[in-house]
This record gives structure tokens, C-alpha cells and sequence, in this order.
């Protein structure tokens, strides 16, 4: 398997030297995130996250299915992640990496299991039928902190996607178009988000947030905190690496939280620009006017 170029001595030492003067070779604060952009795709479902140099695709998609068997009045929820060779050398195709394969199962733990998505909604017919909503993240620039962007990406995307309207009649489902009936959006619970510190120095006593690709190479470890904007911490992820002590994975969660609010908030003005956009009196204007007819 091919491997990244690893960061020559020099620019190791030099990267761990700058940290410990408090000093980043982008210009940033120890606790700061590079700019970070959201924008969505003329379809719904599709939200695009670029962080610094970092960019993350994530689209949405809905299908009606047949629910598991231990699980008749839930619908299905996946999430699958995918790091091609045009991001990285490093990738390969049909061969996940260990980025890839912790990329996903934070983004499951953090999304799928907080019960961010009520399941319980999916449901058409107990035992028979449901929706099965999928979430592909495409990875398009690797610059450092996937986890982060890619958390982002992926509950913003299911923000924004809007599922087929359907009814029951008869014991007939019907499943309508967008030209017969609006689409409607998902049951969401609460906005779960991704924030990861990494650690430099031999205790491990310099956190720094949103390590570029050259400060992940260089890191002892790293925690990931997810948790939604009224504190409700999802699941710590702590994967090796040197310990940490307690006082200072305190003090990275109270900054998390505040990172958070700052996400929630972003995404909730993005997704209002995005309804007013669409609201304008076009092709959605159009559908009510029918709907009414």
C-alpha cells in the first residue's frame, strides 16, 4: 500500500518549536479553526463544508426499502465515507485505509447512534416498508481534520434533504413526486458536531485545534469531542497516542462547546439564506400554486 511522504526532521522540529512559542505556521491561534465555508447544491441533500484546505462533499439520498427484522417500526440510516486516490496518494480504492476506517466510525457514533435522526419516522408500513436514508461523504481535498469537516458535511446534508411525501390508503402506499406534493424534511432531534484537538510535546501538554495535514503528522495524539450546542456530549473518542491529563480534556470540552454554538450557528443562517433563495417564487412557488389548485 503506498504510503504519504512523511515531513523531513527539520520540519518536524520546526512545527513543535513554533507550537511551543504559541506561534502556527498559518498565522492562527493555538484554539482557532482555518476559515471554514458551507454552501448547499441546487439539489437537496447536498452540502459542500471546505475548511482551510480541506473540502468534504456529503449527499444525501432516500429509497423505501424493507426495515430489518429486529427492527420492524425503525427505518434504516447509513452513512458511508469514501477517500479516493485524488485526495491522497495514501488512498486506495476498495482498500480503506485506518483514516478512512475511524473516519467512519466516528461519524456513526456521533450521528447515527446519538439518535440524531428519528428512525422511529422512517417507518411507512410496520414490517414491510420504510425509507432507507443513505449519506455518501466524498472526501475532495485532504488538508488536515476530515473528522471535523466531514461531521459537519454530513448533518448538514441531512438538514437540508427533503424525502417524497407519501400516504396510505387502503393498505396502498403511495409515494408522490415533487411535482404533486412538497418534500418534506427529516425528523431531526438535535445537531450533533465534531471537534478534534491534537496534542504535541512529550507529555502532551500543548492542545492545538484543527491541526493541518503537516501538524497531524507531527501530533503524540488526539481527541475527538462530539457533542450539539446545548452540551450534551455524544461520545470522546481518545485513540491512543499519549494520555492526556483530566484537567486539560476538561478545559478542551469547554472550548469545544463554545466551537459548537459557533457551528450550530452557522448552519442554521446557511440553511435560512438556502430556504430564502429557494423561496423566491420559482419552480417552489410553482408546486404550492398546484397544491392549492
Amino acid at each position: 500500500m503506498p504510503r504519504e511522504a512523511e515531513p523531513s526532521l527539520n520540519e518536524k522540529q520546526f512545527v513543535l518549536q513554533a507550537l511551543q512559542e504559541n506561534l502556527r505556521l498559518d498565522g492562527r491561534e493555538l484554539d482557532q479553526y482555518r476559515p471554514l465555508d458551507l454552501s448547499f447544491g441546487d439539489q437537496y441533500g447536498v452540502a459542500d463544508v471546505t475548511l482551510g484546505r480541506t473540502r468534504v462533499l456529503a449527499k444525501a439520498t432516500a429509497e423505501v426499502t424493507v426495515p430489518y427484522a429486529d427492527r420492524p417500526l425503525d427505518g434504516i440510516f447509513t452513512i458511508a465515507t469514501e477517500l479516493s486516490p485524488m485526495t491522497s496518494p495514501a488512498f486506495e480504492v476498495n482498500r480503506p485505509t485506518e483514516t478512512e476506517v475511524l473516519l467512519s466510525r466516528l461519524l456513526e457514533k456521533t450521528v447515527r447512534r446519538s439518535g440524531a435522526l428519528d428512525t422511529e419516522s422512517l417507518c411507512l408500513v410496520a414490517g414491510q416498508k420504510c425509507w432507507s436514508v443513505r449519506v455518501d461523504v466524498h472526501v475532495l481535498s485532504h488538508d488536515g481534520n476530515l473528522i471535523d469537516a466531514s461531521c459537519l458535511a454530513v448533518v448538514a446534508a441531512l438538514r437540508h434533504f427533503r424525502k417524497p411525501d407519501t400516504s396510505m390508503d387502503a393498505g396502498v402506499l403511495t409515494v408522490y413526486t415533487p411535482a404533486e406534493r412538497e418534500p418534506v424534511p427529516l425528523s431531526w432531534l438535535h445537531s450533533p458536531f465534531c471537534v478534534t484537538w491534537s496534542f504535541f510535546g512529550d507529555e502532551a501538554d500543548i492542545a492545538v485545534l484543527d491541526a493541518t495535514w503537516l501538524e497531524e503528522q507531527v501530533r503524540v495524539g488526539s481527541c475527538t469531542i462530539s457533542l450539539n450546542k446545548h452540551g450534551e456530549i455524544c461520545q470522546i473518542a481518545k485513540l491512543g497516542g499519549t494520555p492526556v491529563d483530566a484537567v486539560a480534556l476538561l478545559q478542551c470540552t469547554s472550548v469545544a462547546l463554545t466551537k459548537v454554538k459557533e457551528f450550530s450557528d452557522l448552519l442554521d443562517t446557511k440553511l435560512a439564506e438556502d430556504l430564502k433563495r429557494r423561496d423566491k417564487g420559482g419552480f417552489m412557488a410553482e408546486l404550492r400554486a398546484e397544491n392549492e389548485r
